[in-house]
């Protein structure tokens, strides 16, 4: 499983959580089964998933609930998880397996990067990016995931017509996404009058986004339309 990330700047920190036997186990034996290594080749996605199929990308899948609910209610669809934190990446292995889904694969790799280097142009229907870190202060705000450089190569992997999906519960950082998305040429806003969206109903409430919630802060999505 990869570990390095090159870049100077990212947009996560890898904390020291810990894993269970199970969860480590799960690495170690179920990783080769879902797992896809870091490299600097484009991946052959009809080849990884053993099929041609609608793709959807989560990057920042935290514990994974939200991405097998996905995958189970929609088996005709196929998607790739992106996280750097073990033990999420565990957890979701598990769920996997639990529920005999075969239509996910996995990357422990930074999420810029493998768009950058291994996601090939106009082969994704749809990208969803919930609850990243918003990095709160003004100092730490060059780490966030949503910049205009990245949200370019996103848009860029996405089919014509391919949807960009994005949810946060810092209003600060909701206005700074659709300030980037907005200005970013190869999308346009799918919400009435350009703003937010109603909360997506097939959802499952991620971990932090219940957190949020607890703490009285608003949900915010946003989706944009590839042109």
């Amino acid at each position: 499983m990869s570990v390095e990330h090159p870049r100077s700047i990212r947009s996560f920190v890898i904390r020291a959580g810990r894993l269970t036997d199970a969860q480590r186990r799960a690495l170690d034996e179920l990783w080769p089964r879902f797992g896809l290594e870091f490299d600097s080749k484009l991946l052959d996605l009809d080849e990884v998933f053993g099929r041609k199929g609608p793709r959807v990308v989560e990057i920042g899948f935290g514990n994974g609930e939200h991405l097998a609910a996905l995958a189970a209610q929609h088996p005709e669809r196929d998607f790739l998880g992106i996280e750097v934190h073990p033990p999420g990446i565990g957890r979701l292995l598990l769920a996997l397996t639990a529920s005999g889904l075969t239509n996910v694969r996995v990357s422990g790799h930074d999420a810029v990067e493998v768009f950058e280097t291994q996601i090939p142009p106009d082969s994704l229907d749809e990208v969803q990016i919930l609850f990243p870190d918003p990095w709160h202060k003004k100092r730490h705000h060059k780490r966030r995931l949503i910049q205009a450089a990245f949200v370019e190569c996103v848009a860029r992997r996405l089919k014509l017509g391919g949807l960009l999906q994005l949810a946060t519960d810092w209003q600060p950082y909701a206005e700074h996404m659709r300030e980037v998305l907005d200005a970013c040429a190869l999308l346009e806003n799918v919400a009435p009058g350009g703003g937010f969206i109603e909360r997506t109903r097939e959802r499952a409430p991620t971990r932090f986004e219940q957190r949020g919630e607890r703490l009285g802060h608003d949900i915010r999505e946003l989706a944009y339309r590839r042109r």
